[in-house]
């Protein structure tokens, strides 16, 4: 499968712990910090639970 980039593009503050640990578990840090990941089907269902705090491109 292909890559994708994911970008952290809001603040984990105030989210459930499940959501500061999956954003956690996606390598993403802090705000505006962006890394690339394989397109599996579980980063994709990573993605839908915090679909609200980060970007994909």
């Amino acid at each position: 499968m292909g890559k994708i980039k994911i970008s952290q593009v809001r603040s984990v503050i105030d989210q459930p712990k499940k959501h500061k640990e999956t954003v956690k578990a996606l390598g993403l840090k802090r705000i505006r910090h962006t890394v690339e990941k394989e397109d599996t089907p579980q980063i994709r269902g990573m993605l839908k639970k915090v679909e609200h705090l980060v970007h994909v491109h």
